[in-house]
């Protein structure tokens, strides 16, 4: 392991953090695709398929955010065991209706209950920055963050959508929701490096969404998500059109890989100059690398074209978390990290449910011209808001102090 992450796992409890957090994410990359799967595979509907996905997307941008302001003000154990329970519940309750074939509005109640997921990668890296905050480890920590998002992205289809189609159609969820508990009730179990709460008084002002910078960050993150949940479904049913349905895991795990590359190197890097211009950037090459999904003619050209696209995710995702960390109170991050979140959720929706629409109505190859429209919406959305981004952000008060002194008890 390069030097810098090396040094960044001298912290105490680190590695035990990091790796519930890998599994506590992984249905992250595991749910959404393993409904797909599973849902075409019993049923053959396209469009029902991207329908839950996008509602089971929506309903935790809905009630991420909140499960997140109640960490910030009474901590991660408190509130993520029993948040994850009732998303366990509700898993099971989605299996169960997919098997037996229950009417279709009980299939869209159990994808909303699984809304109540917590976003464990916000969760990590709120620790992260309670242990580095103010140092140059935190921004090798958020790469390594971020390379451990596009492993589960890399694993995570491979795993779901191969269980789904060899075993049984099921599976694929099934074993996301078993990453979930696992990893949530470990990570909650470690307690010396759990960020301390914060008193009611220091959640003045409303929610980290009043934040001028986080609002741009949301927005833009919306049209981004767009062009994540379109990359899955359309792939799975380009896929299924050229014979190869199992292939589609692997096709998105070479998209992921790129993203994973181009994170750990970036992770090596003391970038200078300002945070906003380079998110600009990364968000346009995002956008353009969509453009040669459009010629795409068979598998192989697809893998090609997602690993190359793939290599603007991950330095401008570690890009826009120093931004929150940036622009929110200090006592207010996990929500404003999660608000990101949200806003990726919404576009997967968004970009799932249409791309099902548009695969249903006119096939595969048609459905890659929405992350296209969705890559370009971003660009509008990031180039408006840059000015928001790049303004001297005043003081997040109440947390300096505060932090130093947890910080020597820490060290203590």
């Amino acid at each position: 392991m390069p030097s810098p992450y090396r040094a960044l796992f001298a912290a105490p409890g680190s590695r035990g953090f990091t790796t519930a957090g890998l599994l506590g994410r992984m249905p992250l990359s595991m749910m959404g695709i393993g409904v797909v799967t599973m849902i075409s595979q019993l049923t053959g509907r396209y469009g029902l398929a991207g329908a839950l996905s996008a509602t089971i997307a929506l309903s935790a941008a809905v009630l991420g955010p909140q499960i997140s302001r109640l960490v910030d003000r009474h901590g991660q154990r408190r509130v993520l065991r029993p948040a994850t329970l009732v998303a366990l519940a509700a898993s099971g309750g989605l299996l169960l209706a997919a098997h037996f074939d229950w009417p279709d509005w009980v299939l869209f109640l159990c994808s909303a209950g699984i809304g109540c997921v917590p976003s464990v990668g916000a969760m990590t890296r709120a620790r992260w920055a309670f242990l580095y905050r103010d140092r140059p480890e935190l921004h090798t920590a958020y790469a390594f963050e971020s390379v451990v998002d596009e492993v589960c992205f890399i694993f995570g289809p491979i795993i779901s959508i191969g269980l789904s189609t060899v075993w049984f159609p099921e599976a694929g969820p099934l074993l996301a929701a078993c990453f979930l508990a696992a990893g949530v009730f470990w990570l909650t179990s470690q307690r010396a490096t759990e960020p301390p709460p914060h008193p009611r008084e220091h959640h003045t002002g409303g929610s980290a969404l009043r934040s001028a910078g986080l609002q741009v960050l949301v927005a833009t993150f919306v049209a981004t998500g767009a062009i994540f949940g379109a990359v899955d479904v359309v792939t799975v049913a380009f896929a299924d059109e050229e014979g190869h349905k199992g292939a589609a895991s692997v096709v998105l795990a070479v998209y992921a890989a790129g993203s994973c590359a181009a994170g750990a190197v970036f992770g090596l890097l003391r970038p200078k100059g300002a945070p906003a211009r380079r998110w600009v950037l990364g968000v346009c090459a995002m956008a353009v690398s969509m453009i040669p999904l459009l010629l795409v003619g068979n598998l192989l050209f697809l893998a090609v074209a997602l690993f190359l696209a793939g290599l603007s995710i991950a330095p401008t995702m570690i890009t826009t978390m120093a931004l929150v960390e940036q622009h929110v109170p200090r006592a207010k991050l996990t929500e404003g990290m999660t608000w990101v979140s949200t806003g990726l959720a919404v576009g997967v929706a968004l970009g799932s449910s249409l791309s099902g629409w548009v695969i249903d109505t006119a096939g595969a190859r048609a459905g890659y011209g929405v992350p296209v429209a969705a890559g370009a919406v971003a660009v509008a959305v990031g180039f408006l808001g840059y000015r928001r981004l790049s303004r001297p952000v005043p003081e997040r008060g109440g947390t300096h102090e505060q932090h130093s002194e947890r910080e020597e008890r820490h060290l203590a």
